[in-house]
């Protein structure tokens, strides 16, 4: 689920680092494409939300065959895919004070403020308030806004070690074998680090490598090959395996080892089912290219939306092809009504907060803010409208 938010600051020297993105069209409530942005990484950033939206979507259709493959094929990738351009957008974060700053401005208050919405549906759904009302367990999809931010703080670390991939794999995997709980959903922040932080390890270049034409044929088979596995695997295999959340040791699987041979088969699966969709994704500018830009909103837009039908009375009782459809077709069109200028005006409050205020008095944002210029707060150009990473 989700979730991958960068600002051009928080973005890497290749492509487009410092560059001074252009003001946005007041008419329309869009901005230019800022010089050396990536198109292929803005179209893969749709693609990959439409999938979290619809994967969500038709998450209560899980008694149609058809529908619960769907599902499995888009879960066994999607997450991981996100996580990995995220990692890749990273790479410039060098955990200054004002990068922590923004931060906390563009992760952790937003996630504040969806947390208090999703709450507020959980109390009126339930007529009284829940059991726990711990920040510190992130509501629907909230999850990768904490992961992120603990992956970001987390860069000059593995940016410093010798086989960073490696050894996040080691640590995912060992990590794997203690349960977590649900606090700062930790399962999940541990078990994606390797593809965040693969992420980080990737180079310009290497994105050069999917445009050979074998590279593409072989996605097509891949991705069609998985398409058929996802039948047989959603039929006798637990959801659990797809969300990367709960222990290793809470599967009927004994011993631990073969869990463990699971795991790293999912981590294979999912790395090379990346590698195809990126390899297929368009790398020039195509008519959703834009909208790669506001992905964050439509992440945590979209999650008020699931919450809401989850507390319907007719959700989950839905089964057949047409409710498919249905489904199908409301995310697709969540994802694009998201994306309207109108839509990011009035969420902009909650997912672009300007809350430089509450920042200390000797703090670069809001120094930057009273002088006029760029600071943390700043909604020029598409890149500060997708500096979370998602």
């Amino acid at each position: 689920m989700a979730s991958s938010m960068t600002s051009p600051a928080d973005r890497s020297p290749e492509p487009g680092r410092g560059a001074t993105v252009p003001a946005p069209d007041r008419k329309t409530d869009a901005a230019p494409p800022a010089p050396g942005r990536d198109a292929r990484l803005d179209n893969a950033k749709f693609v990959l939300i439409a999938l979290v939206v619809i994967g969500h979507a038709i998450g209560s259709l899980r008694d149609y065959g058809p529908a619960s493959a769907l599902y499995y094929w888009i879960y066994f990738f999607h997450m991981p895919a996100f996580i990995l351009i995220s990692g890749y957008l990273s790479r410039s974060f060098d955990a200054s004070s004002k990068r922590v700053e923004k931060l906390v401005l563009t992760l952790a208050v937003p996630y504040l403020i969806f947390w208090t919405i999703h709450q507020g549906i959980y109390t009126v759904e339930r007529g009284g308030l829940p059991d726990s009302l711990s920040v510190l367990q992130p509501t629907y999809a909230l999850w990768f806004l904490v992961a992120l931010f603990l992956w970001r703080l987390s860069v000059p670390l593995w940016q410093r070690l010798r086989w960073p991939v490696l050894i996040a794999v080691v640590v995912s995997m060992f990590a794997a074998t203690a349960d977590l709980g649900g606090t700062l959903s930790l399962g999940r922040v541990v078990s994606f680090l390797p593809f965040f932080v693969l992420g980080l390890s990737l180079r310009r270049e290497h994105f050069a490598h999917l445009d050979r034409l074998w590279v593409r044929i072989a996605s097509v088979l891949v991705l069609g090959v998985t398409a058929v596995l996802a039948v047989p695997i959603s039929d006798h295999m637990s959801r659990d395996w797809l969300f990367w959340t709960n222990s290793l040791t809470d599967r009927d699987i004994d011993p631990l080892l073969p869990s463990l041979g699971l795991r790293v088969a999912f981590m294979g699966l999912a790395l090379v089912m990346t590698v195809a969709v990126l390899a297929l994704i368009p790398k020039q500018r195509t008519w959703f290219t834009p909208l790669g830009a506001y992905t964050l909103y439509v992440y945590l837009g979209h999650s008020v939306v699931i919450v809401l039908l989850q507390a319907s009375p007719w959700y989950g009782v839905m089964s057949g092809a047409p409710e498919m459809v249905v489904m199908i077709a409301f995310g697709i069109g969540l994802t694009l009504l998201l994306c309207t200028p109108w839509a990011r005006r009035s969420m902009r409050w909650a997912v672009e907060p300007r809350l430089t205020w509450f920042l200390r008095e000797d703090s670069v944002l809001r120094d930057a803010k009273e002088a006029g210029g760029p600071g943390g707060g700043e909604r020029s150009g598409a890149g500060g409208r997708e500096r979370a990473g998602v």
